[in-house]
């Protein structure tokens, strides 16, 4: 016994090492950082540093970390969403009926329509102090992160496999043990490459999520946000030459630190997985771990807790009620009393500038921008379906393409504005025209991560299959690529469809200096609203553009949906 209180006899395994010493070190100088960091949001509005911005590049680590934490904090709330909300839209059809269109028009809602009625809300809650408005830039950016999650999250859920649906039911599983133990670990493949998409999207409106509005006055929030409004502004190229690099710096230190090691750990929850998946080399960071010894034992004790949480058997399967009929027409009679105060009280807003020729300029405007949006969801879909196949197809390739496509989807089209609008400008080009090819930088990406994660779970079996019949060219998309990636890519140019509509208010108006240039649209209606503090406007335009988002998506990409979902075989 002697022998075993003697912490020299300890087994090796539970000592810590070198590896652990430098993690802890690593993990405590993190949370140093963040404490420095958290400190600037308790400060008064009216403290001189509280909301200054210094375009000197030596500010640009502390805007940065800033801006990555309001973007990590908006995420995690868009997970606490995501699985809340697309999962009772996925369980209760009767649910859906109102949460799905309601998803496609907050999707469609640009960020300065959340800021113009969020922000006092929030501003509120911490009275003169700079918390309030960081919690209304967070969820600016919430905004921008949450709907393209909830889609992936619901597009998973409604198209699991019957065979494993069948499996689920042999085995008795509860609801709870049937959402954590099939349902989810489905659909994490899909979400893990969205959540890195929603990254990506905050910093293309972070310029618009650090300026924050209550009345006449405007704060800019400290962060590259801010930093790149205010070059912008003073028409500094080194400013926005700094500010890309501090970005690209971020997104290749998060996308090292924590999305490629989600991404290899996503790998084994997919339904099939291929031997060139199996066989992938694990990224740096999991490795490092693994030569840990408390921090592994810590992580192993954290999973076996989880997964005994995800096994209660907790919501036992009961016989469904009675009385659906009558479940459901309530539930329509309610939809549609919400439908009817909500349109009610936006008429009652509007009546002093509605009128005839107002909606029918709104609806013109509407739809130019609905020709800008259509013309760049197809050239997406021709440039990028081929390529995400193929790296989908290729764990190597992604691995390499990974860091460089978080970069480009993160850029902002702000940055681009000095070289567009000299261009248009030198030139004498249409502002119409050519100020559209900006909108891509926003909407693409929907539709390239959606494919990777298409590709990526396609059994391998299926792909066997191909490969012995000779599959090939045109054949091989019919038979094989295009069913496997369609619900997949259907989620995709839905929310590609609504971040286009959402990138016209930023699009449609590029500025570089006194140099301003506006196409004529919806999203430059609602830009000129907010900028004149115009409520009224302001809301009239977002009612139209969200009236338009509905409407095609209930006409084409809903149906197109639905036909995936019931076509689903893997």
């Amino acid at each position: 016994m002697a022998a075993l209180s003697d912490p020299t006899q300890l087994p090796a395994r539970r000592l810590p090492n070198l590896w652990d010493v430098v993690a802890i070190a690593c993990v405590f100088a993190a949370l140093a950082a963040l404490g420095h960091v958290a400190r600037g949001t308790l400060v008064p509005l009216d403290a001189a540093e509280a909301l200054a911005v210094n375009l000197d590049p030596l500010h640009l680590p502390l805007y940065a970390a800033r801006t990555t934490l309001r973007m990590l904090a908006a995420l995690a709330a868009s997970l606490l969403f995501t699985f809340t909300y697309a999962t009772w839209a996925a369980k209760s059809p009767r649910a859906a009926r109102l949460l799905i269109p309601l998803l496609d028009i907050l999707q469609s809602v640009p960020i300065l329509g959340f800021l113009s009625f969020t922000v006092v809300f929030f501003m509120s809650l911490f009275p003169g102090k700079v918390l309030g408005a960081e919690l209304a830039a967070i969820f600016a950016v919430f905004t921008s992160q949450a709907w393209n999650m909830a889609f992936s999250l619901y597009q998973s859920l409604t198209t699991i496999p019957s065979e494993l649906e069948e499996a689920a039911n042999s085995f008795r599983l509860t609801a709870w043990q049937r959402f954590w133990r099939l349902e989810v670990p489905f659909a994490v493949p899909g979400l893990v490459w969205n959540t890195m998409l929603s990254m990506s999207g905050g910093w293309f409106f972070v310029v618009a999520s650090e300026a924050v509005s209550v009345g006449d006055t405007t704060w800019k929030l400290p962060g590259i946000g801010s930093y790149v409004a205010l070059a912008l502004e003073k028409r500094d190229i080194a400013a926005v030459l700094w500010a890309i690099l501090a970005m690209g710096l971020v997104i290749l230190a998060y996308d090292q630190l924590l999305f490629r090691p989600l991404v290899a750990w996503s790998g084994k929850f997919r339904y099939e997985t291929s031997i060139a998946s199996a066989e992938a080399e694990d990224p740096w960071l999991l490795v490092l771990l693994r030569q840990t010894r408390v921090l592994r034992v810590a992580a192993e004790a954290f999973g076996r807790a989880v997964s005994r949480l995800g096994g209660l058997r907790l919501l036992p399967v009961r016989a469904r009620a009675r009385g659906g009929a009558g479940k459901d027409t309530l539930w329509l009679i309610v939809s549609l009393l919400v439908v009817i105060i909500g349109l009610g009280w936006t008429g009652r807003f509007l009546r002093p500038i509605l009128s005839p020729g107002e909606i029918a300029t709104c609806v013109e405007l509407g739809l130019l921008t609905l020709a800008r949006v259509l013309v760049v969801v197809a050239l997406s879909c021709l440039l990028w379906v081929p390529i995400g196949v193929r790296v989908g197809l290729h764990p190597q390739w992604a691995r390499r393409v990974q860091p460089a496509a978080q970069f480009m989807a993160a850029f902002p089209a702000n940055l681009l504005f000095p070289l567009v609008v000299m261009l248009i400008v030198r030139f004498d080009l249409l502002a119409d025209v050519w100020l559209t090819p900006l909108m891509l930088l926003g909407t693409q990406w929907y539709i390239l991560f959606n494919v990777i994660a298409g590709a990526a779970a396609l059994p391998a079996d299926l792909k066997e299959v191909a490969e012995n019949f000779g599959l090939r060219g045109w054949l091989w998309w019919r038979r094989l690529i295009l069913p496997g990636i369609l619900p997949y890519l259907i989620t995709g140019t839905i929310t590609a469809s609504g971040a286009a509509w959402n990138a016209s208010i930023v699009t449609e108006v590029a500025s570089w200096g006194s140099t301003k240039l506006v196409a004529h649209g919806l999203g430059a209606y609602i830009a000129a609203a907010s900028d004149a503090g115009d409520m009224r406007k302001l809301v009239l335009g977002i009612a139209v553009m969200s009236a338009f988002v509905v409407l095609f998506n209930r006409a084409l990409w809903r149906p197109l949906y639905d036909y995936t979902a019931r076509r689903a075989t893997f």
